[in-house]
C-alpha cells in the first residue's frame, strides 16, 4: 500500500491559512451582497479566482513545498555536520560503555593514530573511570595525552526514537556520551611559573648555640660560628636566595617557591650538614627551620614560618616544619632533643604562673583523656600550688583508669583534702566564670584533653606539657610552657614548685604521686632521662616521696599480667626490627594502659629498634608506640593522626579492625624506611 505523506503540526497550520481567508472571502462576498448586488457580482470573480488559487496550491504544490523543505533540512543538517566537524573544539561522540562513535576532525587530530579511534575512552585515557561514564552530570578529568595536558569534559545526552516506526534507527532512549578535550598545557604551565615565581620565607634558629660554643676553646669560637654561617650562607645562595643573620644563633631567609620541591625531596640536608662541622666542639650543632609558604601576602608567609619554628622548636629542635597553607610538614627530628641545663625559663614560667594565679579565684586542673599517672601527679603538684596561694581549685577527670586508681584512693576519703577535688567535666562547667582559670597539663592537643569544651569557657589558659607539639594545639592558652626534653609532667611541675615560692611545703601523698608519675614514664629512669629528671626526683625524695610505697602501688594484678603476657608472646617480628603485637581487652579495666607496658616491654629484645601495640577498646583502636634511640616514633604515630615523643608516642584509630590497623602500621613503617627516616 502506496503511503502518503502526512503534514502536521505548525506546518499544517501555516498552509492552511490561504483555505481560512478563501472562506472570510466569501463570507465577506455575501455580505457585499446584501448592500450591492451589482457590487457582489464584480467581487465574485476576484473570489472565486482566490479559491481556486489556494485550493490548487494547497492539493496539487503541497509535495513541491515539502520537496524544498526536505532539501533544505538536508542541507541544514550538512551544514550542521560540516560545522562540527570543523569545530576547533575537539568532540566526539561515544556509547555508555565509552566506545567512540564519531569524531571531528581535531579530535582525530589529537589521536593522530587511526587505530586511537576505534579504541574505548578508558584505554585512551587511564585517568577516565567507569565511574565517569556511568555518571549523570557532566565530569570533568584532567589527563595527558602524549606531551600534552588534556581537560576531558564527559556529558550524557539522550537519543529519543519512535519505538512504533519500525524504520527508526533508534529505538526508545539511547544514552550517549559527548565527549570534549580542552587543551591546558599552556595554562597550567602559566600557573606553574606564577607558583614558582611566588617568594618563601624562612627563620633559622641554631638550637644549641651557646651550649656548643662553651664546648669549644674561646679562640676557636668564631672559627665555629664563621663555619656555620659559610654552611648555610651557601645552602640558601645555592638557590638565588637571600639570607640574613638577625641574631647571633637566628637567620631570615627568602628562596622562590621552585625550590621547595628539591630541599623537601632531601629532606632538608643542612639539617645533617651543619651537625659535621666540628672543630673539637664536644657536641654537634643542630637547627631548626620553620618556612612558610602559599599565604596570601609575603607577611603571611612570615607570619606562617614564624609558627612553624615554634613548633620546630616545640618538637625538639633538629628538625624543618613547613606550613604550606593549611598543610604542615615535618622533616628531620632523628637527634635526640638536648636537655637545657640552666632553670631560667623554669624560673620565668613559675612566676608567670603565679602572676596569673593571684588574678583569679578558682583553679581547674585537666589533663588527657584516660589519664595515666603523669597528668595526675602533675595535676596534684598543681593543685598544691593553689593551695599554697590560697586559691579553691578542682582537679578534672571524667574516667580514672586502673593506673590512677591506686594513687587516687589515697586523696579521695582523706580528711586533708577536700571533697570536690575531684570533678568531671560536667561539674567543672557548672563552675566557670570570668575568675576561673584553666591549668591543662601533660597534653598541648586540645581534642584529647579530658574536657575539651572548657576549652572554649575559660578564658585565662596555661599549658603545661613535655610532648612534641603537633599540627593541634591549645591556641588559646595565655601562658605556654612546652619542654619536649623534659621526662615527664611530673618533673616540669616539681621544678615549677621550687620556684614559684618559698614556703611550699608538699606533703607525701603529693610527691608520691609526683614522683609516681617521673618513674612510670621514664620505665624507671631509663628512658628520656636527664639530670634535671634526678634533680626532681631528689626533690620530691626530701619532701617525702617514698619509692617502696610507690612501687607497691604499681604492681600488676593477675589479669592485667597475663593480658601483658599475650601480647608480647602474639607479637610479630616485621623487617626483622619492628614487633608488633595486639593486647587483649577483655576483663581488664584499662587495657590501654597494658597495652603500653607491652610496648614497653618488647623493647627489651635483642634486635628490636620500636615496637607497637594494638589494643581495641570502646570502639576505638589505641596504638602504643615505643622506642630506645634508634627510630623516632613520634614521626610514625603523626602519620596516624597521633603523636607524643621520640621514644614515647601513641595514636587512636576509629572505624576500623586491628588487622586493618596493623597493616597501617606496617605501610607506615614501610614509608618511614623508603624515605630514609629509618636508618
Amino acid at each position: 500500500m502506496k503511503e502518503t505523506i502526512k503534514i502536521k503540526g505548525q506546518l499544517k497550520f501555516y498552509l492552511s491559512w490561504p483555505l481560512l481567508l478563501s472562506l472570510f472571502l466569501i463570507v465577506g462576498n455575501f455580505v457585499v451582497a446584501t448592500v450591492s448586488k451589482a457590487g457582489a457580482l464584480v467581487l465574485f470573480p476576484f473570489t472565486l479566482c482566490y479559491v481556486a488559487t489556494a485550493v490548487w496550491i494547497y492539493l496539487y504544490r503541497q509535495k513541491r513545498i515539502l520537496g524544498g523543505l526536505v532539501e533544505f533540512s538536508a542541507e541544514y543538517a550538512w551544514i550542521q555536520k560540516q560545522l562540527l566537524s570543523d569545530m576547533a573544539v575537539p568532540y566526539a561522540l561515544a556509547d555508555e560503555d565509552g566506545r567512540l562513535l564519531w569524531s571531528n576532525d581535531a579530535f582525530r587530530d589529537i589521536l593522530s593514530e587511526k587505530k586511537a579511534l576505534r579504541k574505548n575512552l578508558l584505554t585512551l585515557f587511564p585517568e577516565v573511570t567507569k565511574t565517569d561514564l556511568a555518571s549523570e552530570e557532566s565530569s570533568h578529568i584532567h589527563t595527558t595525552y602524549g606531551e600534552e595536558k588534556y581537560r576531558i569534559d564527559i556529558r550524557p545526552v539522550y537519543v529519543t526514537g519512535d519505538e512504533e516506526d519500525e524504520n527508526a534507527i533508534v529505538s526508545g532512549t539511547q544514552k550517549m556520551l559527548a565527549v570534549y578535550l580542552f587543551n591546558e598545557t599552556d595554562i597550567l604551565r602559566y600557573k606553574q611559573e606564577i607558583t614558582d615565581e611566588k617568594m618563601v620565607a624562612g627563620l633559622i634558629y641554631l638550637d644549641n648555640y651557646e651550649e656548643a660554643l662553651e664546648s669549644v676553646e674561646e679562640v676557636r669560637r668564631s672559627l665555629l660560628t664563621a663555619l656555620i654561617d659559610r654552611k648555610i650562607n651557601k645552602y640558601i645562595g645555592a638557590m638565588d636566595g637571600i639570607v640574613k643573620k638577625i641574631e647571633k644563633d637566628k637567620y631570615f631567609f627568602m628562596i622562590k617557591q621552585k625550590h621547595m620541591e628539591q630541599i623537601q625531596e632531601e629532606r632538608f640536608s643542612i639539617l645533617e650538614d651543619v651537625k659535621s662541622v666540628n672543630i673539637g666542639n664536644e657536641m654537634a650543632v643542630t637547627l631548626s627551620i620553620g618556612i612558610g609558604m602559599n599565604g596570601e601576602s609575603y607577611s603571611q608567609n612570615y607570619e606562617y614560618a614564624r609558627v612553624s619554628i615554634d613548633m620546630a622548636l616545640g618538637r625538639g629542635g633538629d628538625q624543618a616544619v613547613v606550613k604550606d597553607a593549611g598543610k604542615i610538614q615535618y622533616y628531620g627530628g632523628k637527634a635526640q632533643q638536648l636537655e637545657k641545663s640552666t632553670r631560667v625559663k623554669a624560673r620565668v614560667k613559675a612566676h608567670a604562673l603565679r602572676e596569673l594565679m593571684e588574678t583569679k579565684d578558682r583553679l581547674l586542673i585537666m589533663g588527657h583523656k584516660l589519664g595515666d599517672i603523669d597528668s595526675f601527679g602533675a595535676s596534684i603538684g598543681i593543685y598544691r600550688i593553689a593551695s599554697s596561694l590560697n586559691k579553691k581549685s578542682h582537679i578534672v577527670i571524667n574516667e580514672v583508669t586502673t593506673s590512677v586508681q591506686p594513687m587516687l584512693d589515697r586523696f579521695l576519703n582523706n580528711p586533708e583534702y577536700p571533697e570536690d577535688l575531684l570533678l568531671n567535666g560536667v561539674q567543672a562547667a557548672e563552675l566557670v566564670d570570668n575568675n576561673t582559670m584553666l591549668v591543662v597539663v601533660d597534653v598541648n592537643r586540645p581534642s584529647i584533653t579530658d574536657a575539651p569544651e572548657l576549652l572554649h569557657m575559660v578564658k585565662t589558659i596555661v599549658v603545661l606539657d613535655h610532648h612534641r607539639q603537633s599540627s593541634e594545639v591549645i591556641s588559646n592558652a595565655v601562658l605556654s610552657y612546652v619542654e619536649p626534653y623534659a621526662s615527664s609532667a611530673c618533673e616540669m611541675v616539681a621544678e615549677v614548685l621550687q620556684y614559684i615560692a618559698d614556703d611550699i611545703r608538699i606533703k607525701p601523698p603529693e610527691a608520691d604521686a609526683m614522683y609516681a608519675g617521673i618513674v612510670i614514664d621514664t620505665l624507671n629512669f631509663t628512658n628520656q632521662t636527664g639530670v634535671r629528671t634526678f634533680e626532681a626526683a631528689a626533690y620530691l625524695r626530701r619532701n617525702g616521696a617514698d619509692v617502696t610505697r610507690v612501687r607497691k602501688l604499681f604492681r600488676d594484678d593477675m589479669v592485667e599480667y597475663k593480658a601483658k603476657a599475650s601480647a608480647i608472646t602474639s607479637a610479630e617480628v616485621y623487617r626483622d626490627a619492628f614487633s608488633i603485637g595486639i593486647c587483649p581487652a577483655e576483663g581488664l579495666q584499662s587495657p590501654t594502659i597494658v597495652g603500653a607496658q607491652a610496648a614497653n616491654e618488647l623493647l627489651d629484645i635483642k634486635g628490636i629498634k620500636a615496637s607497637v601495640v594494638l589494643t581495641k577498646y570502646q570502639e576505638k583502636i589505641y596504638i602504643s608506640a615505643r622506642s630506645i634511640d634508634e627510630v623516632n616514633v613520634q614521626v610514625m604515630m603523626e602519620q596516624l593522626g597521633g603523636g607524643g615523643h621520640r621514644t614515647v608516642a601513641g595514636a587512636q584509630l576509629k572505624d576500623i579492625t586491628v588487622e586493618e590497623a596493623k597493616n597501617q602500621v606496617k605501610e607506615v613503617i614501610d614509608s618511614m624506611l623508603q624515605k630514609g627516616d629509618i636508618s
